[in-house]
């Protein structure tokens, strides 16, 4: 699957359904290869997941037993987000607000200590670069929190970055290089005509394409047009949050912090977010009191001083589940159509990968080593292995 985007030869056309922060940033990569790009996104470009996103680069902390495979990607893109960032920033003179003073996982417990220092040893086991610290040093970064924390693990190298203004950036770095952005523009169909992507269908016209990417998120699956073992099982999974406002000048929080039952994300602008349920509730976008109460009183219990904040914002978005929680990247049954979804709770955290190795697959024919194992292909070989 290569292209040109050479004078002397025409140029590759690829259609992206989805305008999120994936969806963009591959349109960047591809534009500034040569490719005429055009993205079509349902709503405004960067509301979805982009959207409800706090924003954390969290490879280090978010390391959990059973998913090891994912790490090698996560750290990956972890090491590229410093000079991505630099360099969309230059290109689009927007700024992302990457913050890099790391992130602290608290315990509050004696119980919440046995458990992140087992959590730590498993870590550490891996070679990821955390440390347990003390209450009195946790205390001295972070003064405001409880007076019962009892130490925390500190990630130096998990930070984050305004997910909306990402997205802002990513939209004007590629209609910069010359990618056309339409929204809400919902793709009705992928035309697949003797196995073969051929473009899309919008408001009844078709667009052709020499390329499909489909980078629609938690409504990847919905996409209508791809037989069966072409769909990827990807789901809507629920999660709430709430955004308090600081004082900018006088915040109260400054490091990533993740407490018992919730995280707490200080901006630059002053606001903290609070965050975030788990639910599988398909695309129910209500808001619930039970779930609120349960993150604002989480973040209370780890930052008594929210409780003289103003809430400014409570959400709802929809992370884009695969099967086994690992994105879905790459090629798949259908020639001509290329898969850049299914990143969960990661999707900021791999907008680079994600867009270099898919921006190199189409422009290039090079398949990334480090996407392999997140086919399509893998999700029909574990059903046959279970047979």
């Amino acid at each position: 699957m290569t292209g040109s985007g050479s004078s002397t030869s025409k140029p590759m056309t690829v259609a992206i359904v989805g305008g999120g922060v994936i969806g963009l940033a591959i349109a960047w990569r591809l534009a500034l290869g040569g490719a005429r790009v055009t993205v079509f996104e349902r709503d405004a470009t960067g509301s979805g997941a982009s959207q409800a996103s706090a924003g954390m680069l969290a490879a280090c902390a978010e390391a959990e037993p059973g998913e090891e495979g994912h790490l090698a990607l996560n750290r990956a893109s972890q090491n590229l987000w410093p000079g991505f960032a630099a360099e969309l920033e230059r290109y689009s003179g927007l700024p992302l607000d990457l913050r890099t003073e790391g992130t602290l996982i608290i315990a509050l417990t004696a119980d919440d200590e046995a458990r992140l220092r087992h959590q730590l040893e498993f870590q550490t086991s891996l070679g990821l670069p955390l440390q347990w610290i003390s209450a009195a040093e946790v205390r001295r970064r972070e003064p405001h929190l409880s007076p019962q924390v009892a130490g925390a693990i500190f990630s130096p190298e998990d930070h984050q970055v305004e997910n909306r203004k990402l997205a802002q950036a990513l939209r004007a770095a590629a209609e910069k290089a010359g990618a056309s952005v339409r929204e809400h523009s919902p793709v009705e169909k992928i035309a697949v005509e003797n196995g073969r992507a051929g473009g899309v269908l919008v408001a009844g016209k078709f667009e052709k394409a020499d390329v499909v990417v489909l980078a629609a998120g938690a409504w990847s699956r919905a996409v209508e047009g791809l037989p069966p073992q072409a769909r990827p099982p990807v789901r809507p999974v629920k999660g709430q949050m709430i955004a308090l406002r600081m004082d900018a000048k006088a915040p109260i929080l400054s490091h990533v912090v993740w407490a018992p039952g919730a995280y707490l994300v200080p901006r630059r602008d002053g606001r903290l977010l609070v965050g975030a349920t788990v639910e599988e509730k398909g695309f129910d976008p209500s808001l619930t009191a039970g779930a609120q109460l349960a993150l604002l009183e989480a973040a209370w219990r780890a930052l008594p001083a929210i409780e003289e904040l103003a809430i400014e914002e409570a959400r709802a978005g929809f992370r884009p589940g695969s099967r086994d929680d690992a994105p879905i990247l790459g090629t798949g049954p259908v020639e001509g159509l290329v898969y850049a979804t299914g990143h969960y709770r990661n999707g900021i955290l791999l907008t680079p990968i994600t867009a270099r190795a898919i921006a190199d697959l189409i422009l290039h024919g090079k398949h990334d080593p480090l996407i392999r194992p997140f086919g399509l292909g893998r999700f029909a070989l574990s059903a046959a292995a279970a047979e």
